[in-house]
């Protein structure tokens, strides 16, 4: 289905069917058809996520080590793309996209899934042999968070303030290359941070007042610059270098463009009306 036939769909149901009635009651009803398409971007990337896990995962089963570092990055960004929502459920969440230093035993601990127990598998055990139930179960979960979230209804200060929480998840732990620290290929995940952001901001930016032009105008020169220091460092098949190249100087200014995209998204609720 195209983007234009889902929305279309949404909104001649009466919403509900896509779990957005509850925006009667919102302070606006100007939110509706925005939040409409949000959900509609959320569920092409969590069906792209389940697409491209599964091929993550058949490389897993045939032993291909190489193969499946190649797709790791690529089949994270749909997940960066939608945390906001996907953090919604925090036991999937965890299952997908915890890191070692949440359990005691770190790699160690049987506990530790996902994403990056599949990851340590790659880069520092060089195996699949240890990964290939994890990658079982990461399938399973990002089904299940598929099945989820299109049953879900979009608790609209969770979408508004999402643009907010991808920057601050970023300032907070990203940037310093913790997240994906086997790979290095954090600038994959904040490449899909930044896009996951500016999706929520120019779906709501319609609805801000003409009197906040030069919020806009900061705002849109902000991501402008992040997106030109990420080009730097895109690559000629379309993917990014590893972190480890990330210039000094790069990284501070990335770490203060993020973090005034937060401070300034963070507004955005109140802009609204909706704090």
């Amino acid at each position: 289905m195209t983007g234009n036939f889902l929305k279309t769909t949404v909104l001649a149901a009466g919403l509900a069917g896509w779990g957005l009635s509850a925006l009667a009651a919102s302070p606006s009803l100007e939110l509706v058809a925005p939040l409409a398409d949000y959900k509609i971007y959320v569920a092409e990337n969590t069906a792209q996520l389940v697409a491209d896990t599964t091929g993550l995962v058949d490389a897993i089963k045939a032993g291909d080590v190489e193969g499946a570092k190649a797709l790791f990055a690529a089949t994270r960004t749909s997940y960066e793309k939608i945390e906001p929502i996907a953090e919604l459920f925090a036991d999937l969440d965890v299952s997908i996209d915890a890191r070692a230093d949440d359990y005691e035993k770190g790699e160690a601990d049987p506990a530790f899934t996902g994403f990056h127990r599949i990851e340590y598998g790659l880069w520092v055990e060089g195996s699949t042999d240890g990964i290939q139930d994890y990658a079982d179960g990461l399938l399973a979960d990002v089904t299940d968070l598929d099945s989820r979230i299109a049953a879900l209804t979009f608790p609209p200060d969770a979408v508004v303030g999402g643009a907010a929480a991808l920057m601050e998840e970023v300032a907070a732990t990203k940037i310093s290359g913790e997240e994906d620290r086997y790979s290095r290929t954090d600038l994959w995940d904040f490449d899909a941070n930044f896009a996951g952001a500016k999706e929520i901001y120019e779906l709501l930016k319609p609805l801000l007042a003409e009197g906040d032009s030069a919020f806009t105008a900061k705002v849109d020169g902000n991501f402008g610059t992040v997106e030109e220091v990420l080009a730097k460092y895109r690559t000629e098949d379309g993917g990014f270098a590893s972190y480890e190249e990330l210039s000094g100087s790069d990284r501070a200014l990335l770490s203060a463009k993020v973090n005034t995209l937060a401070e300034d998204l963070s507004t955005l609720e109140a802009k609204l009306g909706l704090g």
